[in-house]
């Protein structure tokens, strides 16, 4: 790969416009959105990724509060909540890719007791980086036509929280039907590990979802 001087300044400049438009995002008024057609979705908010464990992560605690209080505004506004939980076997191949994380059945892989206390409708275990392909959500979706609208809240915003929204858009898209999918940049987050930059993942994955046609805004409001 050619790192001259010239393409490491291209891709500065590219960056930093990227990180300007990301931070002039507008906000997005939930009464715009009709409540039967949509719906509030939270991506592993769980202890193993916000209390402790292997990829626990500060940055993830700290958009919880915020997390919590879009769960009261949308369940006042009578939309439907409905939650992920990271929920892996033993033997999961992705144990290969990242530390031993969120087992089934215990205390990591459960919800985050703010977010089960600000309230849940639903709670879908996954066994992977991609909660689209969970039979039980693909049932709840069938289960559910009407909704169209899909605001999605929690972490990590480039793995499980950009395989959902990708696959969610791209699905409709497929079938021709019309679809929003709304990531809140302020609501979502990653963790720092190593080489793994939460700030330049965070940027990177959220112009990812841009360019597949999912809505970023800014934060979600009354």
């Amino acid at each position: 790969m050619d790192l001259s001087k010239e393409r490491l300044e291209a891709w500065q400049d590219a960056y930093r416009t990227i990180r300007q438009q990301q931070g002039c995002l507008p906000a997005l008024s939930l009464r715009t959105l009709a409540s039967r057609n949509t719906v509030l979705i939270i991506m592993d908010m769980v202890n193993g990724f916000v209390n402790h464990g292997a990829l626990a992560s500060p940055r993830v605690k700290k958009i919880q509060p915020k997390i919590n209080g879009l769960q009261r505004l949308c369940s006042s506004s009578g939309i439907f909540c409905l939650a992920f939980c990271d929920c892996h076997d033993p033997e999961s191949p992705e144990f290969r890719s990242f530390p031993v994380h969120c087992l089934r059945g215990t205390e990591e892989s459960a919800l985050t007791e703010e977010v089960l206390k600000a309230g849940v409708d639903l709670i879908v275990e996954k066994n992977s980086t991609n909660g689209f392909l969970e039979p039980s959500f693909q049932r709840w979706l069938t289960e559910h036509p009407q909704i169209s609208n899909f605001l999605i809240v929690g972490d990590c915003t480039d793995l499980c929280i950009m395989h959902l929204a990708i696959s969610l858009k791209t699905d409709f898209n497929r079938r021709n039907q019309t679809s929003r999918v709304v990531v809140p940049s302020h609501l979502v987050e990653t963790y720092d590990l190593g080489c793994h930059d939460a700030e330049l993942a965070n940027t990177m994955a959220l112009y990812q979802m841009s360019l597949a046609g999912v809505e970023l805004v800014s934060q979600i409001i009354e």
